[in-house]
């Protein structure tokens, strides 16, 4: 038995067993009323120090309770996260689709305006009721005036903005790329505009296969050109390699052997061209696309 719990209660019960026996054998009133006092206080003081001795105890059983409570949970004691009925949203690339979208004529209006014309295009098929003529106005424009100089072009950057004047071919121009198109689509789809520029032609399927059409820039042969084909303009912001023969076009549909778009240049819905050369005109220029997402 432990000795600390033995002494405070003796502490309280021997000095109470000795005020009875002098209470009992003394005559006098006055040693009887003291010896009661002390009696009272005693039992007192015995039941303070019972009480504090309690009190520690259950301190003690608190705080390892605590203890307890605050060791870490081993690996092995951790209930696994189980989340129900979770599906990965996975799309199915289909072996051929093709898609019902909008075929809009970029001419007389635009003759450099492909690229806002493929964009109306594909913003028409998300269900936003843009036209070519208002993306015309808002696609953001590149200062930089054409200038010849020892040989060399001096002009503006197309993943700047516009480059030149896009409403007639009497004056220079040449187009815009993915960028500030994606910019000009975001006011209209806020946060579902999707670049997948640099992307795998395969993903592209992806969203195809999704009932999304996609804008891309090519060029208007839909194969690889030569180098000849291709000269280097000097912009502020640098070198650029550019050809004449850029456009853009929105693909609505593919099957073992050839890709569908509308084409602007033509007006054309569901034009095909073959796989393999279409997907280097893609890769040559950049492998600029863009979408929205559902």
């Amino acid at each position: 038995m432990d000795v600390e719990k033995l002494y405070l209660p003796l502490a309280a019960i021997i000095p109470l067993i000795i005020l009875f026996y002098l209470l009992i054998r003394t005559q006098n009133s006055m040693m009887k009323s003291i010896l009661m006092f002390l009696f009272v206080f005693t039992s007192i003081l015995g039941a303070f120090l019972m009480e504090n001795l309690q009190a520690s105890h259950v301190a003690k059983a608190v705080q390892s309770v605590k203890s307890w409570l605050d060791e870490p949970e081993t690996a092995a004691e951790k209930a696994p996260v189980i989340i129900e009925n979770y599906e990965p949203a996975i799309i199915p690339i289909k072996k051929q689709v093709l898609l019902d979208a909008p075929a809009i004529w970029q001419m007389p209006e635009l003759p450099r305006g492909c690229e806002v014309t493929s964009l109306a295009m594909l913003l028409q098929h998300g269900g936003i009721q843009a036209d070519k003529l208002s993306l015309a106005k808002e696609v953001k424009k590149n200062p930089a005036q054409y200038r010849l100089n020892d040989g060399k072009i001096y002009f503006g950057d197309p993943n700047e903005g516009f480059v030149g004047n896009m409403y007639t071919y009497t004056e220079p121009g040449l187009g815009v790329y993915h960028k500030p198109i994606t910019e000009l689509a975001e006011q209209y789809l806020p946060g579902k505009i999707k670049n997948l520029t640099n992307a795998e032609f395969q993903e592209l399927k992806i969203h195809l296969s999704d009932d999304r059409p996609v804008w891309i820039i090519t060029n208007t042969e839909y194969e690889k050109l030569d180098d000849s084909f291709f000269q280097t303009w000097y912009t502020p912001e640098g070198p650029v390699k550019v050809t004449m023969k850029e456009h853009s076009v929105l693909i609505t549909g593919y099957d073992e052997n050839f890709v569908y778009f509308n084409d602007p240049l033509t007006g054309e819905k569901n034009k095909k061209a073959p796989m393999k050369d279409f997907v280097e005109a893609w890769v040559q220029m950049g492998r600029q696309a863009i979408t929205y997402l559902p």
